[in-house]
């Protein structure tokens, strides 16, 4: 077992003298040490029941003969950060995540891995960690929220209260309504209700085999989820030390395509696409947006959860069928799904399933009535994007899947957020904001506040939006994000001015801007990018090191 370097042999009686005093004993020496990375937190909803789960898994591994070593990560809550200068450590807290998985199990060379995430860059900061550290790991995510609903009935989630806001700001809502949905909107403990980012890449998870099935879509702090929490932490046991099942093994080029399958399917939050770039490159798996694109070419969008439809949530996919529905409905269509690809629990995807049937066809749609014949999300590229650019079509209207719109510029979120507020954008308006890219922000920022007033204020229909920044999963309308290259690094969003026209044309995957390139080349010349001032060192070496969206805002670990 990779643990006898730190507890065999006569020379390692210090380290097992260090372990003695944690409560070891003579017979634990020959068991496998299993690591349980818990992000509990007790700030995040998704997260603070989590102490709780990391006890049940402990018991259940010293049950299943295997030694427990639980150790924490930090998280970050996007919902609380949205719309202040707090969203810019979001995405860098996935770097710290990955460097602290990889720091805690090769430091004391721990035999397999249970990870506990539940929120958006703790679930891919995870994985990218234990793909470096490359033991066998079971993912068991702490599992989705109920969805709120009003007193009338109505369902209602996060989306719900951040669109609440516009509608406040145009005296459309009185302060009674808001408040009502205030406390409402998100009822219990869990990942957000909706096919937001936590819940998306929770049930990209499952479709890779890292985790069991059911993990996107069992309910948070319900018998069921404990259960799946207790096998999950049995089979950490089973597999540690076997071979066939290092993380490596599991996630290869078919997980990561099924992964991407099941996105589509689902309409996934476009978040996904950058973790799913920075997951393939730790797993040493050439994956790019050109592959991403032509994935969602093939797979029908048969899935619609909120945001894109408010009266859908994760429990109704669960009840529904779940992922193994979705990923069974979608191999009808042959070759688009890898069913020889190995999961965790021993059994191909094929094998799990096999069995699976849609329970209810108004959730999961069949083929033939499915909503769209290509993915909800869609890579563009253009004059404006030349290395790509992401949008949810999901939560697009018809309407607007083609657009030109005059641009109306700004350099920062806050001052798109002012714009908006104080009636600058107006119908027909394509709203730019950059400068709030991975190294530009330095952070990529989600922007659901400024989409969220968009829709609140009855602009979702009359104005599109283009960053190089990135969107919340609860974001909807015709908004494209991680535009690269950034215009912190030049890219073309940076020399667009007011009134140029930007289109986006969704079936020919395009986002352009109609300008003559010798204009573009003219106002190149002297171009100087926008600098900042970022006070936090942490942040300006995650800006110093960051690469931009198309290549997953990975940190480059050499210059």
């Amino acid at each position: 077992m990779r643990s006898d370097t730190i507890k065999k042999g006569f020379e390692r009686a210090p380290h097992r003298s260090l372990l003695r005093a944690t409560g070891l004993t003579d017979a634990d020496f020959d068991k496998p040490f299993v690591g349980i990375a818990n992000s509990h937190v007790d700030i995040i909803p998704g997260h603070f029941f989590l102490q709780e789960y990391g006890r049940i898994a402990k018991d259940e591994i010293r049950k299943a003969g295997g030694v427990p070593f639980e150790f924490n990560t930090i998280g970050v809550d996007d919902g609380i950060a949205m719309g202040h200068g707090g969203m810019l450590y979001s995405l860098p807290s996935r770097e710290l995540i990955a460097d602290s998985i990889e720091t805690m199990m090769n430091a004391h060379m721990l035999d397999a891995l249970l990870c506990i995430p539940n929120c958006d860059k703790i679930v891919p900061g995870m994985l990218m960690g234990a793909l470096r550290v490359d033991v066998p790991t079971v993912f068991c995510s702490g599992g989705p929220m109920r969805a709120g609903h009003k007193a009338d009935g109505t369902p209602i989630d996060l989306t719900t209260a951040f669109e609440a806001v516009g509608k406040r700001a145009l005296g459309q809502m009185s302060d009674a309504e808001l408040y009502e949905i205030e406390c409402r909107a998100c009822p219990s403990g869990g990942s957000c209700s909706g096919m937001f980012t936590a819940n998306s890449m929770n049930v990209l998870c499952e479709a890779m085999g890292v985790a069991l099935a059911g993990n996107g879509t069992v309910l948070a702090l319900t018998p069921e989820r404990e259960a799946l929490l207790r096998r999950a932490a049995r089979r950490a046991v089973e597999i540690a030390g076997d071979e066939r099942f290092r993380l490596r093994r599991v996630v290869t080029a078919d997980a990561i395509h099924n992964a991407m399958v099941v996105d589509m399917a689902m309409g996934g939050s476009s978040n996904t696409v950058l973790h799913m770039l920075a997951i393939a490159r730790e797993a040493g798996v050439t994956f790019g947006l050109r592959d991403i694109e032509a994935i969602a070419g093939k797979v029908a969008h048969i899935a619609k959860i909120a945001p894109s439809l408010s009266t859908v949530h994760m429990e109704d996919i669960h009840r529904a069928g779940g992922v193994p529905a979705v990923l069974r409905e979608t191999a009808r269509r042959g070759g688009m799904v890898r069913e020889g690809a190995l999961t965790v629990s021993g059994e191909t995807v094929g094998e799990r399933i096999r069995d699976a049937q849609i329970a209810d066809a108004e959730v999961i749609h069949p083929l033939e009535r499915a909503y769209s014949p290509v993915g909800g999300l869609a890579v563009l590229f253009g004059n404006l994007a030349p290395e790509g650019a992401v949008v949810k079509t999901a939560g697009i209207q018809p309407s607007m899947r083609k657009f030109t719109g005059r641009a109306i510029c700004f350099d920062s979120q806050e001052d798109t957020i002012a714009g908006i507020m104080g009636g600058k954008v107006k119908p027909g308006h394509f709203v730019v904001i950059r400068y709030e890219g991975p190294k530009g922000g330095p952070g990529m920022q989600e922007m659901l506040a400024p989409t969220s007033l968009l829709m609140g204020m009855g602009l979702g229909e009359q104005v599109a939006l283009v960053t190089d920044g990135r969107f919340s999963g609860a974001t909807r309308g015709a908004c494209v994000g991680h535009v690269s290259p950034e215009a912190a690094e030049g890219g073309p969003i940076a020399l667009v001015q007011d009134g140029d026209p930007i289109t986006i044309d969704v079936e020919a995957r395009a986002l352009t801007v109609d300008v003559p390139d010798t204009e573009l080349a003219r106002r190149r010349e002297g171009f100087r990018p926008v600098k900042k001032e970022v006070r936090s060192s942490w942040l300006r070496r995650y800006a110093a090191f960051v690469t931009n969206a198309s290549a997953g805002a990975v940190l480059k670990s050499e210059l």
